[in-house]
């Protein structure tokens, strides 16, 4: 048992390690035959890759037009020194590779390649400097990553020569047939380049290339500080799992298990040290059989299957369906059970005893809550999938362990049982209301499909309709004045039900306002987007003069902003614009069914400063990563990330968050200057106002400065 546990919480770190960042599989070091050197010496450049265990790379000397990227070096300005010469590939190994048939050889290197470049001084002070352009690919999932290193050789000491020799550039080769990610807007921007060895701190691309490749460029030479995005919703979401475990122990199929479990415990022939010992193995199985399921959901779909499954209609249909099943069966209308002979077979494994016994308890419990906690459970898995493939592992981690830790400290302490309530007719109420819950949540679910696939079913004012009449309903059940079958005769209420019920009606209060176009900026997130309200007072009294931009927005038909901002949803379309106007473009990643971006457009965007400089200081496009519009086939493209067709709007730009920024989660911010370099590091979900101007304000400062002329 206990090799079991630690092979699968050893498969879980696993998971995490290689779903938890963007992966790097190869890594460089550089060498030059001789340091000290004299005018018309020719010397060798030497380039050493190591390469992961199933991971290969393209070498050079193969038609690059065929398929795959061969390895190359670019060197975008050459100070006093030559190429001689082509880059060569020492050791590479050759192939016919099925998947590009137009090849008629590939080369490639695995677990290790070299790449030599000879060169001639040809004047003194010598500066050498590049990228090395490279794809890394792996059979194991057909993934493949293209990446760029920037190198330097510093310190060179040339004897002779004019300390006045005039530079010979080479203006970076850019492919006359556009590729898969190339930017149909203009020609690409050259700029001067600033080039470091980058071998400890890597950069997403090199200035060669600004303006060549479709989508935003990470340049750290002009951001300041480290990134700091990615934290504070991760922590809110684990704290959302927890307390959505805590919640699971008082459903009706849960609560009655807390009595049945602690009697595993106080069996007479088990010493002190053997209880602890069950006790620790009982909450560490639950944790493992819970989490598994998250880990499985990670592993299976990967990130843009993630996100993709958060949003597909019939799973979010589905979802609802089984919310409003359930809460009809938390009315009374019939009993849901776990099937009784997998549990009968279950239990009698159980009572074997021992460790193997332990486990199948744990395993019991888990099967019989099933019934009651996967809407929560189900729930969870869908907050977390918004995209990053390590935030269903630990959200089911967080929700296992505060499951499992009652029961485990019940298994320490069974005298804390004495204290416990007994199972009676409030376990009913907490039924009844548990239901009037998940009939309002079913309800999100249904409007994620609404909004994605553009039905136009359940807008806003509708949804808050339907919530006012189902809390309204649950209040009077608190208070007595509504009675369901298994509802035993109330003859009055206690001061928790009262209490109850008074925050039920002030909630149903502050819902009224909505129908009107009040924001309820709490409840953003879970509501439609407020351009789905037919009957927006609010917004018919404002009088905000609108930012101009330069033409009709392309699918401005069915895709809208939030505050009355106009902007685009086509990242070509803004960008051309932004450079007509000579304004940084801000780019909001965001999604249909994304509750936190939500949350920041009504929370942060709202605000008066926020909205000043996104309405006068930015171009805006809003690219939704989760929007089913299918292109026309001649947009389609096969994305290099993983060798996928995209065919949507929500893929398309999904894959230029995650192929040009390494992100893939939502709400995600970018400024982005002319050239397309990122002038500030992006933001994610952030509610500071203040936080949020001063990176508005930092991308407008750098834009400037570089851009001055």
């Amino acid at each position: 048992m206990h090799n079991s546990l630690r092979l699968i919480l050893l498969l879980i770190c696993a998971s995490f390690a290689s779903f938890g960042q963007i992966l790097t599989p190869a890594t460089w070091t550089k060498e030059i035959s001789k340091t000290s050197l004299k005018v018309g010496d020719e010397v060798e450049l030497v380039f050493n890759a190591t390469i992961d265990n199933a991971w290969y790379m393209y070498a050079t000397d193969f038609d690059p037009d065929c398929g795959p990227i061969p390895a190359e070096l670019n060197f975008p300005e050459m100070k006093n020194f030559e190429l001689v010469g082509k880059t060569i590939s020492v050791n590479a190994k050759e192939k016919k590779d099925e998947f590009f048939p137009d090849c008629e050889i590939i080369k490639y290197f695995k677990k290790t390649g070299e790449l030599r470049q000879k060169i001639r001084i040809t004047g003194s002070p010598v500066s050498i400097a590049g990228s090395i352009v490279y794809q890394v690919c792996t059979d194991l999932d057909g993934r493949c990553i293209t990446s760029e290193e920037d190198f330097s050789f510093d310190n060179l000491q040339v004897a002779g020569g004019s300390s006045t020799s005039v530079p010979k550039t080479t203006a970076p080769k850019v492919d006359e047939k556009k590729n898969d990610n190339q930017s149909s807007i203009g020609n690409p921007i050259q700029l001067p380049v600033t080039a470091s060895d980058t071998a400890s701190k890597r950069t997403t691309t090199s200035t060669a290339n600004y303006g060549a490749n479709k989508g935003p460029i990470l340049d750290r030479s002009i951001l300041e500080g480290d990134p700091s995005y990615g934290n504070d919703s991760f922590w809110s979401l684990l704290v959302l799992a927890f307390v959505a475990g805590l919640t699971s122990l008082i459903t009706p199929c849960v609560f009655p298990m807390i009595p049945m479990t602690v009697t595993f415990f106080l069996k007479d022939n088990q010493s002190r040290s053997q209880g602890i010992r069950n006790a620790i193995i009982f909450g560490l199985s639950i944790i493992v059989l819970y989490s598994s399921a998250g880990t499985l959901f990670a592993i299976i779909l990967g990130p843009e299957g993630l996100n993709a499954m958060a949003t597909n209609w019939a799973l979010n249909l589905f979802i609802f369906i089984v919310f409003v099943i359930f809460a009809l069966s938390f009315f009374g209308l019939f009993e849901i059970n776990a099937p009784y002979q997998l549990v009968n077979k279950v239990d009698r494994q159980a009572e074997k005893g021992g460790l193997i016994g332990v486990f199948f308890m744990a395993f019991t419990l888990v099967l019989i809550s099933f019934s009651c906690t996967v809407p929560i459970v189900g729930s969870v898995l869908a907050l977390s999938a918004g995209g990053a493939v390590l935030k269903p592992i630990l959200m089911m981690l967080a929700y296992s362990i505060a499951f499992a830790l009652p029961f485990a400290i019940f298994a320490f302490f069974p005298e804390v049982l004495k204290s416990m309530p007994k199972s009676g007719g409030w376990l009913n109420s907490v039924k009844v209301v548990l239901g009037f819950i998940e009939l309002a949540l079913a309800l999100k679910f249904f409007s994620i499909a609404d909004q994605t696939y553009h039905w136009g079913l359940l807008d806003r004012d509708l949804n808050i309709a339907l919530w006012i009449v189902i809390f309204t309903l649950m209040g009077f059940y608190l208070l007595g004045k509504i009675r369901l079958p298994n509802d035993s005769v109330l003859e009055k209420i206690s001061v928790g039900r009262l209490m109850l019920a008074i925050a039920t009606f002030s909630f149903v209060i502050y819902l009224i306002p909505g129908l009107w176009g009040a924001p309820l900026k709490a409840l953003a997130g879970y509501l439609p987007p407020m351009y789905t309200h037919d009957f927006d007072l609010v917004s018919l009294n404002r009088n905000e003069k609108a930012n101009e931009i330069c033409d009709t927005p392309k699918y401005s038909d069915f895709l809208h902003l939030p505050h009355g901002l106009k902007g685009y949803f086509d990242y070509d379309q803004a960008l051309a614009c932004a450079r007509a106007q000579n304004k940084p473009l801000f780019i909001d990643f965001t999604g249909h069914g994304c509750t936190n971006c939500r949350e920041m457009e009504a929370n942060v965007w709202s605000d008066p400063q926020v909205l000043e400089r996104l309405r006068n200081d930015y171009v805006i496009v809003a690219l939704y990563v989760d929007d089913k519009t299918e292109l026309p086939e001649s947009e389609w493209y096969t994305s290099k990330y993983d060798n996928k067709v995209k065919k949507t709007i929500g893929k398309q730009n999904a894959d230029l968050q995650i192929q040009n920024l390494e992100n893939n989660a939502q709400p995600f911010y970018v400024l982005v200057g002319k050239d397309e370099r990122v002038l500030a590091w992006p933001k994610d979900f952030d509610r500071s106002v203040k936080n949020f101007v001063d990176f508005l304000e930092s991308g407008k400062k750098t834009y400037n400065k570089l851009y001055a002329n």
